[in-house]
């Protein structure tokens, strides 16, 4: 069954300043990105000069525009004829080497081209890396229909709420089991698949010489590595097809064995629940939602109040119940105000910020800077989430500052209190042989987990020959009519969009370098007035440090600056008439730019401003 989306759901001067021109820097930087794309615009936006190719009449095309080499960023073409289906559009969050870049988004280069070929998005969960990058992609696209899951279609409805500017979206709810003959050639089918958030999907494209498969995000619902009865029926289905690629999930495949069973999790939650004598805080993530539901659902159970603090909490817990996942009293969900009368035994906080983010609730609660709420020795903090790699630091914070309070601390490390939503090994291993595959290509996670799941798809029965080890812009066909899969010399453009600030113009390799050069010397402004008659400065120049020396206690070096500053300007225009002030300029910034490195061992931004009178 599909139902539209399209409308809102409801339950069911006289001077002249020469500005400094930033230099190039070559020797300095640790490392220069890859090129970047143009982020996102409200003006029209124009396509590279790429041209395609396209495959051969009985090939099928698969493409990874994002979602491999690593983690987040999900985006898959499937190419067949004149017919074009994409699996996800998510965004990844930046690291340390974007400096105030919001978001990183698949490179929509190849598809731009043959926009006109699209059928429609496929989304397989509401997650933000697989849904995140709608906003910034669907212009470029033509804006393609949307065929998504309930829940993630009213998630992807109300993040679209945010950008009014941009042309509503053709938005349609599928149910499991559901099949769209999507053109002449395609169709497309849903089935259930279990993880952390409630509705996920997988997809099966559907092809003359066989079906794709894409899991999506998965794990296995089992119980001591026995698949329960749910999860057979639905492999069992599924593997009665004629499938002849699989695209799986390989974010947990280095670890062995079978996954923690989020049932199990639950069991232990309502433990923890039900004998907590004091206040009870939760932090975990709110996309964690199958979770959050059932936390909400037993305090209700025992006669509990629940909290919920941070923005992203509060707004999925408005989704679950306006799709009628969470069925809740009104008087269970309660204020600040109300959780200060109740006693301490009888409220449980939904909160985010389990990964110590600053600014987060758990944060501002562990730090004494909620107005409302402040942590006793007499709370219980419960961490239901797993450390993110790169976090170790800012959660070691967040436990001491909670420690600080003398509160009492629950992890994943001392109790079952966290389930990841991937598959591990052995369940992985399991859904190979249940799909009965011809072909493979590891999704989701880095190259070296691609490494291993290939392994895992050799114990499955595989060969080498017909395993692909993806890269971003990957050309991958599947040819003679589905007896042969090869990859192509030619890669499609796979470089890194990013969405920058407001979101409008472009975030280009020097400005990203900029930025890194900033953080890691600060900079150094230089104004110096001349006289263009005389090419003397008319007075001692003025300098701004930022981020490079403190000036009340540098006077002596900012004295030898100004003197080296003055003496290199007027050695350098003494023969030139009229004055060459780029040249100036460029020989002023290399000359202070030495001086400062031999006294600092530091090379900041150096902009000179040169104001002629």
């Amino acid at each position: 069954m599909i139902n539209n989306i399209t409308a809102p759901i409801k339950p069911h001067a006289p001077a002249r300043t020469h500005a400094p021109v930033v230099p190039a820097r070559t020797t300095h930087h640790k490392s220069t990105p890859p090129p970047f794309k143009r982020s996102f615009s409200e003006a029209p936006i124009a396509v590279p000069q790429f041209i395609p190719t396209s495959p051969a009449q009985d090939s099928i095309r698969i493409i990874p525009l994002g979602g491999v080499e690593e983690v987040g960023k999900n985006m898959t073409l499937v190419e067949f004829r004149d017919e074009i289906v994409i699996i996800d559009a998510g965004f990844q969050f930046p690291g340390e080497e974007a400096p105030g870049v919001d978001y990183i988004i698949p490179d929509t280069t190849y598809l731009q081209k043959k926009k006109h070929m699209i059928k429609g998005i496929f989304i397989t969960h509401g997650h933000l890396d697989h849904t995140g990058g709608i906003p910034y992609v669907m212009d470029k696209l033509g804006n393609p229909p949307i065929y998504a899951p309930l829940l993630a279609s009213v998630m992807i409805k109300k993040r679209q709420d945010e950008f009014p500017h941009l042309a509503p979206l053709k938005l349609h709810v599928v149910e499991k089991d559901s099949k769209l003959n999507v053109g002449k050639h395609l169709s497309v089918r849903f089935f259930n698949v279990t993880h952390t958030i409630p509705d996920a999907m997988g997809v099966m494209v559907e092809t003359p010489y066989g079906n794709l498969i894409f899991t999506g995000d998965l794990k296995i619902d089992h119980d001591n590595g026995v698949p329960l009865e749910h999860e057979m029926k639905t492999f069992e289905e599924v593997g009665k097809s004629n499938n002849l690629f699989l695209a799986g999930d390989s974010t947990n495949v280095e670890r062995a064995g079978w996954s923690f069973s989020e049932r199990a999790v639950h069991e232990n939650l309502k433990k923890i629940i039900t004998e907590t004598k004091g206040r009870l805080i939760m932090g975990t993530f709110a996309s964690l939602l199958e979770r959050v539901i059932f936390v909400i659902n037993t305090a209700e159970e025992i006669g509990k109040k629940v909290l919920l603090r941070g923005r992203s909490m509060k707004n999925n817990v408005a989704i679950a119940i306006e799709v009628g996942m969470l069925k809740v009293k009104p008087t269970t969900l309660i204020t600040p105000e109300e959780a200060e009368s109740l006693p301490p035994g009888k409220v449980i906080i939904l909160a985010t910020g389990a990964q110590g983010e600053e600014l987060a609730a758990l944060m501002r609660m562990a730090t004494k800077k909620d107005k409302h709420l402040k942590m006793t020795k007499s709370d219980t903090v419960l961490l239901s989430s797993s450390i993110i790699p790169g976090n170790e630091r800012s959660v070691q914070k967040l436990k001491d500052n909670i420690a600080r309070q003398g509160a009492k601390i629950i992890h994943y490390r001392i109790a079952d209190v966290h389930s990841s939503g991937h598959a591990n090994h052995d369940e992985m291993l399991w859904i190979h042989k249940m799909i009965k595959a011809k072909f493979f290509m590891p999704l989701h996670g880095y190259h070296y987990m691609h490494r291993l799941h290939a392994e895992i798809a050799k114990e499955a029965g595989l060969t080498d020959e017909n395993i692909v080890i993806p890269d971003n812009g990957m050309i991958i066909d599947i040819i003679e009519g589905g007896k042969k899969i090869v990859v192509q010399k030619d890669m499609a453009p796979a470089g890194v969009v990013m969405v920058d600030g407001l979101g409008t113009g472009d975030v280009k390799d020097v400005v990203i370098r900029d930025r890194q050069l900033l953080a890691e010397d600060g900079m150094f402004v230089i104004i110096g007035t001349i006289d263009i008659k005389t090419g003397k400065l008319r007075q001692s120049p003025d300098i701004i440090s930022r981020g490079f020396i403190y000036l009340k206690e540098s006077q002596d070096l900012l004295r030898q600056t100004r003197f080296l500053i003055k003496k290199t300007i007027e050695d350098t225009t003494a023969e030139m008439h009229p004055v060459n002030f780029d040249y100036v300029k460029n020989h002023l910034r290399d000359k202070i730019g030495k001086f400062l490195f031999q006294k600092t061992k530091k090379r900041p931004m150096i902009l000179p401003v040169l104001i002629e009178v």
